[in-house]
């Protein structure tokens, strides 16, 4: 029941545009507005946040730091991998060195709230050290916040450690959030200042998400309480796993909601939960965190029984968070926010942080939903359907800063059928996809935006690949994989064990040719790292591209490298960097039926060169050394 060493390491451009795109073939228009005034001397590029009708509706209002005021230095754009602009949001940040430098925003609407991405250097042993800054309103001192690189900074090769010592660093970044103490107007100046460099030689700010939080949610009529009727601690300072575990287990037996009210709660252990409902005062409120001192394999988590042991239903899981302490990846270790099998069952309004996995879900399982949620700063998936999940979705969650992919569906020997996500924002994965399924039947991946894949993935991926995904199991992609409505944002990049890039959108037959029915519609693909479509490995046959837009590719709009068949209708390119827009050194054995309305995609011949070309960003740069010109073509 426990997530093996699966991950096999991933196939793995900051962008000048400014959009308005009329979505083909829908009657509303997506449009990307161009960002602020740079007053950081940030390139403008499109933000992932606040899309029309697309992603998650989100309770913040996002700011880049480099557009805000500051005496910093601004880094990027960069998509470099293992540069520390390569992870930020939209490929830029801004460096505070110097006692005495900021990062000012503006409120855009009323807050009391807000979080910050920022990065802080690793200690020299690996174990990360901690700092503070100060926050500053309308220029006078409201607190200082504390900042660490304890959950970042990983090196060496999958599944990756914690010595300074090993190459590759990566995983640079981190949030962390903090409530004001009273409603700011719009229009205030919120400062992020650095006092001192004794304890963090740089502070990098990425941007800040600024909100207004709901009231605490009181107790449910009728529900018992962990902390009036069971003991549990609210300060955090005492271990409340068996009380909680107490709580729940008479909230079942007598049927009864479990409140957890405001305060922290040490959990050191699963709280393992069937036929109950686990609420909060809300994520900012009520939090779940803790590990055990001894024994790092156990850590807090809601889990339901494993499949094995007749797993759980009827459970309703919200208005709370799961903040872990997991400082490392091991795949074999149950550290994830929520787990085991949950069949009937919700997920509502939980913020899920510093865990493995936000939802690592084993099934066989059935009729599962994870919604309005957020999913930040994981060491492995945001979330994974895992063996046999159906019916199942995510919807409206917000996912940042995963280390592997932010969404994804893996049918290892049992199928999994029927599942969705949809109005899903998927941003900066550090390793892999935004969005992935591996094997699967009548999938929908729909209404989502995907942005910033930083290296061995694309934005949206579909593939008979890893272990169990094939015919013999009835695991393999068929019936119809349906991707519609999806926005994707420099999504791509460079893979570090291929030495080529991989594209925004992508399909691979490692296991075996995958033969379903996959339609791609109503989509634009903007700002690509490399290339806008890829298929790889053994044939993808049955691909549907209608109305489909393509602006922006640092290489070729098609980089066909497996047979296959696909039509494009609609589908149109522009600002591809290579003259030739396809690259395919398969020669027929890709058949391209063109239906009307295509333009900027195709040619005939298409190339087929003997060395990768180095990718061109949209905004006239090349990212030196993201790849190179004289790397051998692949067969």
């Amino acid at each position: 029941m426990t997530p093996p060493p699966h991950r096999l390491l991933r196939r793995g451009l900051s962008a000048s545009l400014t959009m308005a795109l009329a979505v083909a073939g829908t009657a509303a228009a997506v449009v990307l507005s161009a960002a602020p005034a740079a007053q950081a001397a940030g390139v403008p590029a499109p933000s992932p946040v606040g899309i029309s009708g697309r992603g998650a509706t989100v309770p913040f209002k996002e700011q880049e730091a480099e557009y805000a005021a500051t005496n910093g230095t601004p880094i990027g754009p960069d998509r470099l991998y293992g540069h520390l602009a390569s992870e930020a949001s939209g490929r830029q940040a801004v460096t505070l060195d110097a006692p005495g430098e900021y990062v000012e925003f503006t409120l855009t609407a009323p807050a009391d709230a807000m979080s910050f991405r920022y990065s802080l250097p690793d200690s020299p042993d690996g174990a990360g050290r901690d700092a503070s800054i100060d926050l500053k309103v309308d220029g006078n001192q409201l607190k200082s916040v504390p900042v660490t690189s304890k959950y970042s900074w990983y090196y060496g090769s999958y599944p990756f450690n914690n010595n300074p010592g090993d190459a590759d660093p990566h995983h640079f970044y981190d949030e962390t959030r903090t409530l004001f103490g009273s409603t700011l107007a719009a229009g205030t100046k919120v400062r992020l200042q650095v006092s001192s460099t004794a304890q963090s030689p740089t502070f990098t700010i990425d941007l800040a998400d600024f909100e207004q939080v709901a009231a605490p949610i009181g107790k449910p009529s009728g529900a018992l309480d962990v902390v009036s009727d069971f003991g549990a601690d609210p300060t955090g300072a005492a271990d409340s796993t068996a009380r909680i575990q107490a709580a729940v287990d008479a909230g079942t037996a007598q049927g009864r909601t479990v409140y957890i009210p405001q305060g922290t709660f040490q959990v050191r252990d699963h709280i393992v939960v069937d036929k109950v409902t686990l609420a909060g005062a809300g994520p900012w409120y009520s939090v779940l965190t803790g590990r055990d001192p001894t024994d790092r394999s156990k850590a807090v988590g809601v889990y339901g029984k494993y499949a094995a042991a007749g797993g759980s239903s009827g459970v309703t899981l919200k208005d709370f968070a799961v903040m872990g302490d997991i400082r490392e990846r091991e795949d074999n270790a149950q550290v994830n926010a929520i787990g085991g099998a949950l069949s009937d069952s919700t997920v509502d309004d939980v913020w899920m942080q510093h865990t493995k996995v936000g939802a690592w879900m084993d099934g066989p399982m059935n009729n599962f939903t994870i919604k309005n949620s957020r999913i930040l700063d994981q060491t492995a998936d945001g979330v994974n359907f895992h063996t046999g999940v159906t019916n199942s979705t995510v919807t409206q969650t917000f996912v940042r800063n995963t280390g592997d992919d932010g969404l994804a569906m893996w049918a290892e020997n049992v199928p999994n059928v029927n599942d969705t996500f949809t109005f899903d924002t998927v941003v900066l994965p550090v390793l892999a996809n935004n969005i992935a399924t591996y094997g699967g039947k009548d999938i929908t991946l729909s209404d989502n935006v995907m942005a910033d894949t930083v290296t061995n993935g694309g934005g949206l991926h579909v593939a008979n690949r890893y272990p169990g995904v094939d015919s013999a199991h009835g695991t393999a992609v068929s019936g119809t994989t349906t991707a519609t409505r999806n926005t994707l944002i420099r999504a791509g990049n460079n893979d570090f064990n291929w030495q080529f890039g991989v594209g925004a959108i992508w399909f691979s037959g490692l296991n075996e040719p995958v033969n379903g029915n996959i339609d791609i519609t109503d989509s634009e693909i903007l700002d690509s790292s490399y290339a806008a479509i890829m298929l790889i490995d053994h044939a993808t046959n049955g691909l549907h591209f209608t109305n489909v837009r393509i602006d922006g590719a640092g290489t070729y709009a098609l980089q066909i490298q497996a047979p296959g068949t696909a039509s494009f209708t609609g589908v149109t390119a522009t600002h591809i960097a290579q003259s030739n827009p396809i690259h395919n050194c398969v020669g027929a054995g890709f058949e391209i039926t063109r239906g009307a309305g295509n333009s900027g995609w195709y040619a005939d011949p298409p190339a087929c060169p003997g060395t990768w070309p180095a990718p061109v960003w949209t905004n006239g740069g090349v990212p030196g050394g993201t790849t190179r010109a004289d790397l051998p073509m692949a067969p």
